[in-house]
């Protein structure tokens, strides 16, 4: 059922129990168990600011790996459309294909995944593909914990934006 269908609020949120919350939160996390079971166990949280703080948090001390299957849940960039999750293909703007960026995407995630040994997930706030591509490359050449780090703190960027795009905040979730 996901946010979508519950109305939650951070109140409720708090005091589901944990199959509930991980259900509720679900989406907005690419349904990832073993974080989520993570994140359930840290509330109650009082604020969707202390949520999504704390799912930060928890993403950077969770071990490696459930960093890893946090980092995995989310649909490679430039996956093929009917592989990705509504809230996924809306981000990953396949209403407007830009089919030489989205070509190009599959060897540049090869090549990160060889050299890393994870996905590579960004915050893509409506950038063209072609800019991510060119954003891919460079991170190819990058140190892997920062790397990883940078893309766990995207994950919550994403569920951050995905909450407020559905509504579901009742404060501003930008600090």
């Amino acid at each position: 059922m996901g946010l979508v269908g519950t109305g939650a609020s951070i109140t409720s949120l708090d005091r589901m129990d944990a199959e509930a919350f991980v259900s509720a939160v679900g989406p907005l996390f690419e349904d990832a168990p073993a974080y989520l079971s993570l994140l359930a166990a840290a509330r109650p949280f009082g604020t969707w600011t202390s949520l999504f703080r704390v799912a930060e948090d928890i993403a950077l001390a969770a071990p490696y790996e459930v960093q890893v299957a946090l980092l995995a849940a989310h649909p490679r960039i430039g996956a093929p459309p009917m592989t990705v999750s509504s809230l996924s293909f809306r981000e990953q703007g396949y209403d407007q294909e830009q089919q030489d960026a989205i070509a190009a995407l599959g060897p540049l995630n090869d090549r990160y995944e060889a050299r890393f040994g994870f996905r590579y997930v960004i915050f893509v706030a409506g950038r063209p593909r072609s800019t991510i591509a060119m954003l891919l490359e460079q991170a190819i050449d990058g140190d892997r914990d920062t790397e990883r780090r940078r893309g766990l703190r995207d994950v919550v960027a994403i569920a951050r934006a995905r909450a407020v795009g559905l509504g579901m905040l009742e404060e501003d979730v930008t600090g």
